[in-house]
């Protein structure tokens, strides 16, 4: 259950991030034409969340492919789906076709944001705290952290990998939980899979279970230890 509840809130980069924490760090909005920051986007896109949601939960409750479209047109376009699928795929990337690779990234990131989209609903306003930032800044890939408030009052740490693309826009590739990354995560689920059915046989079975096929992915992978 953890899990499900921070993986639901990595999809929203922390959906309601406490305003307070960015007083600093991301006090100013970016000027026009110029690309945002990691800390900006995260602020940006906590703010255009909590305001479609808050409010609107019950009816989100009983349809999802609206609030999958909310995830959409807030996240999607500062997750770098194509080069975290890269990631993911490991050694199988090389082995795959351009199509394949692009049918992989579409179908994986729709099955991940159907598998967690409603654990998003249990968050309220404090539940997330960006914390200052502290490690090696380059112009090239960076990190932030927060921690999430569960329940219970437990802590739980979230980071965000950013990179910046050729373009100059920095966009997230991974997520890690409490120590343990997505990307890594779910490499090893997707490279035990292939060499079960084949990676095409894998893109199908994510194209038509969805997020069934990862349920099967993570048990079998657990059944396997």
């Amino acid at each position: 259950m953890l899990r499900r509840l921070a993986l639901a809130t990595a999809l929203a980069f922390g959906t309601v991030v406490a305003a307070p924490v960015f007083a600093q760090e991301a006090a100013a909005p970016a000027a026009a034409g110029q690309a945002q920051a990691p800390l900006q986007i995260v602020q940006s896109i906590a703010d255009q969340l909590a305001s479609a949601i808050e409010g609107h939960r019950d009816e989100l409750k009983h349809n999802q492919e609206k609030l999958i479209n909310i995830i959409d047109e807030v996240f999607l376009p500062h997750f770098d789906i194509d080069y975290a699928s890269i990631l993911v795929l490991g050694q199988h990337a090389h082995e795959a076709t351009p199509e394949q690779r692009q049918r992989f990234a579409k179908a994986f990131y729709n099955s991940i944001t159907h598998r967690y989209a409603e654990g998003l609903l249990n968050y309220s306003r404090g539940r997330v705290k960006v914390l200052p930032f502290n490690g090696d800044l380059n112009d090239k890939r960076t990190m932030v952290r927060t921690q999430v408030v569960l329940d219970d009052g437990k802590l739980v740490s979230i980071d965000y990998a950013f990179r910046k693309g050729r373009s100059g826009d920095w966009k997230a590739y991974d997520v890690v939980i409490e120590g343990i990354s997505y990307v890594t995560n779910y490499r090893n689920q997707v490279d035990a899979e292939v060499r079960k059915v084949g990676i095409e046989q894998l893109i199908k079975n994510l194209e038509t279970q969805g997020e069934k096929a990862l349920e099967t992915m993570a048990k079998d992978n657990k059944d396997a230890k």
